[in-house]
């Protein structure tokens, strides 16, 4: 069993920056991929970033490259998505979600999802 918690959302005023937490625990030692989705009201979740645990290697989605940043700090089994530029477009629920193989746009790959942390950008 693998359990995903995210943590860091909030309200943030446009132009300004957050930082994503997701802390993994459980059997995670098979979760060769993890990354982060998103959800706004009224649309289906797209795939945001993600990262390969064991190389380093990151996927970004177009909208959010080069102002949005996936980390990882393997020690503390822990994912992080650092924000920054924060646009009202960004508003939504993001999802830490894992994978065992190397993917990253098809949510299918990613069976293992965190509860969400909302991030609300204001004006």
């Amino acid at each position: 069993q693998v359990q995903l918690v995210e943590s860091g959302g909030g309200l943030v005023q446009a132009g300004g920056s957050l930082r994503l937490s997701c802390k993994a625990s459980g059997r995670t030692g098979d979760l060769y991929t993890r990354g982060w989705f998103r959800q706004a009201p009224g649309k289906e979740p797209e795939f945001v970033a993600a990262i390969s645990w064991t190389y380093g290697t990151t996927y970004y989605e177009d909208s959010v490259k080069d102002r949005f940043t996936i980390s990882r700090n393997s020690g503390e089994n822990t994912l992080y998505l650092q924000m920054n530029s924060l646009k009202a477009d960004d508003t939504a629920v993001y999802y830490c979600a894992g994978g065992y193989h190397w993917s990253t746009r098809n949510r299918a790959d990613f069976p293992v999802w965190g509860q969400g942390t909302q991030v609300t950008v204001t004006l």
